[in-house]
């Protein structure tokens, strides 16, 4: 696996062509393995970003990294900061599942619980500690341009990679279609200003689950709102409000966006499928971007793909998943 640089804490994943779900769609089918980043998360690069422009912006001192999170994004803020030197705390709420507080202490982070949800947790993080700390660094999860300008480096890679896979190694090959999933919509802002950096045509298909769709429930109401609560398995999608640069991303290019929901039930399939497929185990919030895939419903939602067309699924991946988790799911909502 390449190595992280000492002024990037994220690496270039590879990018394989799925000839199985190609098959099944009709097109050219990839599979961007961002679930082998450093943290096991695509958000390796957007926190990653903002780490290294946050240590930039100010050389002469030792900052700490403060982040309320129960999962990924706390993973990739201490991944990211060990890498580099640097310490950081994770909030967290009193809900965190013990295998993740324990995968945080491994990486590195000063562990906190607090509070009964993420809102509560990061409300003691910004008033008791980072006011104490003058070296205290906020980490927002998703809604920061630095996020997105590491999230966006992505699209670069994979533009790269599917030249080299063509043999067209002297130019940039676009994307015709990217899937990828939708939470706070950090991963989704990137995507969008990584295709807008140079006038691409690459059309962007978002896929949340019910009970987690804030960007959906934002477009079919053509204002943000917020969702009451979080219903679905996949807690990895659950920011009951998304960024607002996601809203107007998705609001003002429905020539470019279209945007889905699917059941836990077929997350969990799809995941499932994967990790049968694949050997490679993710979360149900990584399932929702597979799952259209694993139905063969790509052309149904995009008429205009040919057998030439290529699609790039963002396999985000995540750290709130093993092997006893899948069991789980495979009894609940398979057999």
């Amino acid at each position: 696996m390449p190595e992280t640089s000492p002024s990037r804490p994220w690496i270039e994943t590879p990018l394989l062509e799925s000839r199985a779900l190609s098959k099944l769609n009709g097109c050219r089918v990839f599979l961007k393995l961002e679930n082998l980043q450093p943290s096991k998360s695509f958000k390796s690069r957007g926190i990653g970003n903002f780490i290294v422009e946050s240590i930039k912006s100010d050389p002469s001192r030792t900052p700490h990294f403060y982040i309320s999170s129960g999962g990924n994004a706390g993973l990739a803020c201490v991944t990211a900061a060990s890498t580099l030197g640097y310490k950081a705390t994770v909030v967290v709420p009193l809900s965190t599942k013990p295998m993740m507080i324990e995968k945080l202490k491994i990486a590195g982070a000063d562990v906190i619980q607090n509070g009964a949800t993420w809102f509560h947790a990061d409300t003691y993080l910004r008033e008791e500690l980072l006011d104490k700390d003058s070296n205290g660094v906020y980490v927002p999860p998703f809604d920061h341009h630095h996020v997105w300008e590491g999230a966006s480096t992505m699209t670069e890679e994979w533009e790269k990679q599917l030249s080299i896979i063509d043999g067209n190694k002297n130019e940039r090959t676009n994307a015709d279609l990217v899937v990828c999933s939708v939470g706070g919509g950090g991963l989704f802002c990137g995507i969008m200003k990584g295709i807008f950096s140079n006038e691409r045509k690459t059309k962007v298909l978002t896929v949340e689950t019910i009970g987690a769709e804030s960007l959906y429930k934002s477009i079919e109401k053509g204002e943000l709102i917020t969702l009451p609560g979080i219903t679905s398995i996949a807690t990895s999608l659950g920011a009951v409000t998304v960024a607002p640069k996601a809203f107007e991303y998705a609001n003002e290019n429905k020539d470019l966006v279209k945007s889905i929901v699917v059941k836990d039930e077929q997350a969990v399939k799809a995941l499932l499928k994967f990790a049968s497929e694949e050997n490679l185990i993710v979360e149900p919030a990584c399932g929702a971007t597979l799952a259209p895939a694993y139905e063969g419903r790509l052309k149904e939602l995009f008429p205009d793909l040919k057998e030439d067309s290529k699609v790039v699924l963002v396999v985000c991946g995540g750290s709130a998943v093993n092997l006893e988790l899948l069991d789980e799911w495979q009894r609940k909502y398979i057999t």
